[in-house]
């Protein structure tokens, strides 16, 4: 078979690829660089091609996504055979540190004192909130949202827990309800904290009715999709006095423009879509081991983990990589 990879694979990787491929041939290329012609040839495909270019991958028979999401992969542009599957599980630790650190800043007014000190001002900026005694929802129950429950636990608070057709519990998780019961939760938190695929029943799933039914002093933070929140009725809301502050690591549109009104709300946080990707080495060895863990399962007629089921555009739950699992922990 042809393996296309297109993850940046460092030495170590390319010998440990090699093992696993023996007698496959093997082309080593990027998003940015890789040709029509590479991706034609592909029998598998290890990262994620360019979308926009589906024609050129119709001989593909499996394609492991390097991400979580699968934006561009699941409307129907993949030939119907091909098997696809992402990394769901490798990006939990990254992203929920992100989030706890956007939580953190936000509760102890460490942006504004970030501000004072651009401005040489020796200001108290007075009374903070605490997650100890707090109240977290947390809205997508996947490795990311179990993540960032564990850290919110860990530090005292209580966590609500938010899926879209399951209210079977989760570690680390105090209720669980499925999103039919979300405007009676949204009153009870002190923290949203969204981490939600890009689908139809997620667009829009905070809109201008439910950032009102918040708390006037909770927080709000989305690492998910961008769509996720109306940003212009959360501008319009926080400029208000609703809602102590939103931490957004994504936005509608990204990238956000350069005048866009969102940049100068108060006590919003803005990051450009880092808390995934590899800015955290770990999250990158996270990745190579279930592409390999699939490639060998795949060559191998093993069992595939986070195999997508192309209906829901969600993993299938009983493919679902849980990565202690995975490294034999």
């Amino acid at each position: 078979m042809n393996i296309l990879v297109l993850i940046p694979a460092r030495e170590h990787h390319k010998k440990e690829l090699e093992k696993l491929a023996i007698g496959h041939e093997i082309v080593y290329s990027s998003i940015e660089s890789v040709s029509d012609e590479m991706l034609s040839k592909a029998d598998i495909i290890i990262g994620n091609p360019p979308s926009a270019r589906a024609q050129h991958f119709q001989n593909a028979k499996l394609i492991q996504l390097a991400s979580a999401g699968t934006d561009g992969f699941t409307d129907g542009r993949l030939n119907k055979d091909t098997i696809l599957t992402n990394c769901t599980g490798a990006y939990g630790l990254a992203m929920s540190e992100h989030m706890l650190a956007v939580t953190l800043q936000l509760m102890k007014n460490l942006n504004k004192y970030q501000d004072n000190q651009r401005h040489h001002v020796w200001q108290n900026m007075g009374a903070t909130k605490g997650i100890a005694g707090s109240t977290a929802l947390i809205i997508g129950l996947g490795d990311i949202g179990e993540e960032y429950a564990k850290r919110i636990k860990a530090l005292g608070g209580y966590t609500i827990g938010v899926r879209r057709s399951s209210c079977k519990g989760a570690p680390f998780i105090d209720e669980m309800y499925t999103t039919d019961k979300l405007d009676t939760l949204l009153p009870r938190a002190d923290i949203v904290a969204l981490s939600l695929p890009r689908t139809a029943l997620t667009h829009h799933i905070i809109d201008r009715e439910r950032l009102k039914l918040m708390k006037s002093d909770a927080i709000i933070i989305n690492v998910g999709r961008g769509d996720a929140i109306d940003i212009p009725a959360l501008c319009d809301v926080m400029e208000n006095g609703h809602l102590l502050g939103a931490g957004l690591d994504v936005t509608d549109p990204e990238p956000l423009g350069e005048n866009d009104r969102l940049w100068d709300i108060p006590n919003v946080l803005i990051t450009p879509h880092v808390s995934g990707g590899y800015q955290l080495y770990e999250t990158f060895e996270r990745v190579a081991s279930i592409c390999f863990k699939n490639l060998d399962s795949f060559l191998n007629g093993g069992t595939l983990l986070n195999v997508v089921d192309m209906s829901t555009k969600y993993v299938k739950p009983e493919t679902k990589a849980h990565f202690d699992k995975l490294i034999g922990k």
